[in-house]
């Protein structure tokens, strides 16, 4: 922190003070023997997370069977989870690969400013999924009226514009803020936290901002997830025993990913706030920022018998009909019209 001051005073007297800062992402290690180990893993993951999301964007829109509310909200949180990843993870096996550990000042605060647009989208969106399968339980006769195209095309355009407002307020405020020329962050990526931790100027509007917002955009949307089940839980058990098991069987695989995303979300900070050590904070930062949005194609098609037979048909049409097929017909219509014309 001395190092910090003595630099800002240094850039107030005039000298160096077009000096532009720049961010050190320490990563997991600097070991040259890991390296490869860690850009072969990482890859592998992003490639998994990138694939797997895709298909069941595909397997939605392809499939008429999965045009409805719950599926929606579920391309939509694949969409997401594509983002969220691709925010943090190309940039770290860049450096890998290139052996440097540097981010540019608008670089860092871009990365940012997108990782809190899309970990916020997340979170909404399970919560539509909770609300969705809420009223399908709670209110069957009524579900297609209430949660319409436009009525949930409404609720995520909503929650697009207030996590962009939240977003844009945190990048303006960390741009009031000081920093060295080479700040060192103890992580893979530019998380708010860790950048507020090495900024040279005072944080305090920054750190209540960021509790407040996490108050807000976290919080907020899991007690809405819990109340919503808890609703659900209690309009199970005046059901029968086969209706019981048609409603798990589509709350099972939302639940799962609940558990996963809030569960590592809440392992993260108890590992920062328990232990001073960066290192494994950064560790469990990993289980939410890559592997959750890993496995949430595999828990969805694995425990969801409608996206698994979505995903068959999609395979089965796309090696059943490769891409010039449809062209060889077009131009036989083309020719056949032209003989009998």
């Amino acid at each position: 922190m001395s190092y910090c001051i003595r630099r800002k005073a240094h850039d107030m007297e005039g000298e160096n003070h077009t000096s532009i800062p720049q961010f050190l992402l320490l990563g997991f290690s600097e070991d040259p023997e890991l390296q490869p180990v860690l850009f072969g893993l990482f890859l592998s993951m992003y490639l998994i997370t990138v694939l797997g999301n895709l298909l069941i964007i595909l397997a939605v829109t392809s499939d008429p069977h999965l045009h409805t509310p719950m599926y929606f909200f579920l391309s939509n949180l694949s969409f997401m989870d594509i983002c969220f990843v691709s925010t943090t993870i190309p940039k770290m096996l860049v450096n890998i690969q290139t052996q440097t550990r540097d981010i540019s000042y608008k670089g860092c605060l871009t990365q940012s400013y997108f990782f809190m647009i899309f970990a916020g989208l997340d979170n909404f969106l399970l919560t539509l999924m909770a609300f969705d399968r809420f009223v399908a339980i709670r209110h069957p006769l009524n579900y297609l009226i209430i949660m319409s195209p436009h009525f949930c095309g409404l609720l995520v355009l909503v929650s697009w514009l207030l996590i962009f407002c939240d977003s844009l307020l945190h990048i303006l405020l960390m741009k009031q803020l000081t920093f060295s020329v080479d700040t060192e962050i103890p992580h893979f990526f530019c998380d708010v936290a860790q950048v507020l931790k090495a900024a040279c100027s005072d944080t305090l509007v920054n750190t209540i901002c960021l509790y407040v917002t996490t108050l807000l955009v976290g919080v907020f949307p899991a007690s809405g997830i819990l109340f919503s089940y808890c609703q659900i839980i209690s309009t199970l058990m005046k059901m029968s025993s086969a209706s019981k098991q048609k409603a798990f069987s589509t709350c099972g695989s939302h639940l799962c990913v609940v558990s996963l995303f809030y569960g590592t979300g809440l392992g993260v900070y108890l590992s920062s706030a328990v232990s001073s050590s960066a290192h494994r904070s950064m560790v469990a930062s990993v289980m939410y920022t890559v592997v959750t949005p890993m496995l949430n194609p595999f828990i969805y098609s694995l425990r969801n018998q409608d996206v698994m037979g979505a995903l068959g048909r999609l395979l089965r049409r796309t090696v059943s009909f490769p891409s010039w097929i449809p062209t060889l017909s077009c131009k036989w219509k083309l020719r056949s019209l032209k003989t009998i014309l």
